[in-house]
Formats: structure tokens, C-alpha cells, sequence
């Protein structure tokens, strides 16, 4: 983000707000607009002069500044506030302020800096939605930093996956969801997180057969080519990923293969149960920050992909009966109790294949 507002030089390749190259160009020559964290209003100021302060900075005629205000307050449903200090609004209404000082100036691109960390939980949901919705109105192209991978989900039209400055992916909300590139996408995005094993994929006749917690798992044979190096790890220790709602209760899916855990922990969220249960495998624990990269890796060479997770960002917690390892979504209403012994299988249609070493995803 400092690199796009000027504000820090960029070692190679170049930096373009529409078809102009602004590489050599100062900040306040970009054209672009900022919203931060802290909101940055003046406590001294209205909420109409605080949105028209860049306006005024910039001696734009009066006519316009007050024409500019009062859409940016129509649309941000600021006009009772107008007369008021920031210190007489909500922390919702103060980010609105902040939003309609940037969007007055009706610039080339948005910089967004966590705009929302300061927010309760309800009020962030709602935020959400009124940039997003914001964002549509405007058609202007904008950047938006975050921590949260639910923002990042709901809000982006892509969404690029970092980790100390590498570039781990860039797609899609549901690509990044579907098809994560490494294992450090795959227990970034989603909620809970994507569980991860130690497995072995063994050959079956015409069939592949995953072996996990010692129950094989036939393989559907478009696995061979949504995961074409499969074929190369055969009887090879790998890293089985599986989202939390493909992991259903035996019962409801007669004639699978299925897994016996203990129930260790349960959550009911009404629309569904949320199982935690352990299984006799070894669970794959990705760091979320990993060490900084090497001088001579750490960075995406053009052309290539971005590095995945080192060997050392990887660790596995072996099975132990006092552990949960297992994320399960059950029905609301199926009857569970901590400690009972549950049946559960897995939809092989959906489950991901890594590199055990790189962490890379077997594609």
C-alpha cells in the first residue's frame, strides 16, 4: 500500500493507476485517496468541514465543495450530522466522515487500511456491507488491507494473500477458498480453518485410495486431473486437507468408508452443530506468521509463483486422546454428547493434496 501511494520506492517493475505509469510521480500527484484505521478527523472541525477539508486544501471553488459535500452526506447518510463534532458520533458514523472526506475528492483509487479494526462486531458486519455497497456506486478501483479473512471474503473481487511481504496467491474469494495454492492459504481462508493430515495415497486397481487414521478413502478418477502429480506420491507421505462441512456424520451417507472420533468439544450455532472431535492421525499445524523469507527467495520472481510455506512454517501434532484434531459441521438437531464415540466420513470430491515438504498443492 506504500508502495502504490508513493510513499516508499519500489525495487523493480512498475507501479500503474490506469494506463499511467506513476512510478516517478509524488503521492499528491497520484490521484488517489486514503481511509485509515483512526479515522484521522479534526476534533475541532465539523462533520461537513471535515469532509471538505481536502477540498479546500486543493482551493476548489465553493460552489463545488458544498455540492460535493452534500452528496457525499446523501449517500453516506450523513445530513442530520452535518453541524456536529466527531466527538458527538459513533465510531460507525466517525469511519462514514472519514469515507465521504475520501470519496468527495472522487480520485482514480481508494487506499484502505484496516478502516474497520476499531469497529465492535455487529458494527463491522454492517460496515461491511456499506462499503462494498459504497464501492459499487462509485465503480472506483480500491485497496483494501486487512487481517480478517471473512473482509477479505466478503468484500473483495480479488484478493491477494500475503505473508511478511511474499505473495502467497492471487484469485478469487471462491478460487482461494476452493483451490488455495499452499498450505498457508488453506489455514488462512475459511472459518474454522481447513483441517490438515498426514496421509498416504495408495494405488487400488484402477483407483487411487486415500489411507487416513487407517481407513482407505477410493478416489473418484477426475482426481487425476484436478490433481495430476498425484500419481507421483504414491505410497508417499502427503498432507490431506478437508473443510469442516464435508466432513458429515456416517449415518447420513450409507456404504462410505468412515472415521470413529470422540466428541471432545461441541458448539451449537442454531443453524448447525460444530463438532470437534479426535482421530487417530497426525494433524498438520501451519505458523500464520512464518519467519521472514530469505534475502534470495523471498520474493516472487515475474513469471513464477510465490513461495510457499518453508519446512520450518510446518508442524504436526501427533494423535493424542486428550487432543481434538477434527473439525466437523453437523445437522442442528442430530443428538451428540461430549465424549460419545461419533461415526463420520469424508466427500473425496472435495478434499486437497499438498507437498508435505513445501507445502505446495499438488496441481
Amino acid at each position: 500500500m506504500r508502495m502504490v501511494a508513493g510513499l516508499e520506492a519500489i525495487s523493480s517493475g512498475t507501479v500503474s493507476i490506469g494506463d499511467t505509469v506513476v512510478n516517478e510521480l509524488s503521492s499528491k500527484d497520484r490521484d488517489i485517496a486514503m481511509v485509515f484505521q483512526n479515522y484521522a478527523l479534526y476534533p475541532h472541525l465539523s462533520v461537513a468541514d471535515n469532509i471538505a477539508f481536502g477540498l479546500r486544501l486543493r482551493k476548489e471553488p465553493k460552489e463545488k465543495i458544498t455540492k460535493q459535500v452534500e452528496w457525499a452526506a446523501k449517500m453516506l447518510d450523513l445530513v442530520p450530522y452535518l453541524n456536529r463534532r466527531p466527538k458527538e458520533l459513533s465510531g460507525g458514523q466517525r469511519q462514514r466522515v472519514a469515507m465521504g472526506r475520501a470519496i468527495v475528492r472522487e480520485p482514480k483509487v481508494f487506499l484502505m487500511d484496516e478502516p474497520l479494526s476499531n469497529l465492535d462486531a455487529k458494527l463491522r458486519v454492517q460496515m461491511r456491507a456499506e462499503i462494498a455497497n459504497l464501492q459499487k456506486q462509485l465503480g472506483t478501483t480500491t485497496i483494501y488491507v486487512t487481517h480478517d479473512q471473512v473482509e477479505a471474503m466478503t468484500m473483495g473481487d480479488r484478493v491477494a494473500v500475503m505473508s511478511m511481504g511474499v505473495l502467497q496467491q492471487v484469485a478469487e474469494p471462491q478460487v482461494l477458498y476452493d483451490a488455495p495454492a499452499n498450505l498457508f492459504v488453506a489455514g488462512f481462508i475459511g472459518t474454522p480453518p481447513m483441517n490438515m493430515f498426514e496421509a498416504i495415497v495408495e494405488k487400488e486397481g484402477d483407483y487411487l485410495a486415500l489411507v487416513l487414521a487407517g481407513v482407505r478413502f477410493p478416489l473418484a478418477k477426475d482426481r487425476d486431473w484436478r490433481y495430476p502429480r498425484l500419481q507421483q506420491y504414491i505410497g508417499k507421505k502427503l498432507v490431506v486437507g478437508v473443510r469442516a462441512e464435508d466432513v458429515h456424520a456416517a449415518d447420513s451417507k450409507p456404504g462410505w468408508p468412515s472415521i470413529t472420533g470422540r466428541l471432545g468439544l461441541m458448539e451449537a450455532l442454531g443453524s448447525s452443530q460444530m463438532g470437534y472431535l479426535h482421530i487417530d492421525a497426525t494433524k498438520v499445524v501451519v505458523s500464520t506468521q512464518p519467519k521472514a523469507p530469505d534475502s534470495d527467495s523471498g520474493t516472487a520472481k515475474p513469471g513464477k509463483s510465490a513461495p510457499a510455506p518453508r519446512p520450518e512454517d510446518l508442524h504436526t501434532e501427533a494423535a493424542s486422546s486428550f487432543v481434538t484434531n477434527l473439525v466437523a459441521i453437523f445437522p442442528p438437531r442430530l443428538p451428540l454428547k461430549l465424549g460419545i464415540d461419533v461415526r463420520v466420513t469424508i466427500d473425496t470430491a472435495n478434499i486437497h493434496f499438498f507437498d508435505a515438504d513445501s507445502g505446495e498443492a499438488l496441481r
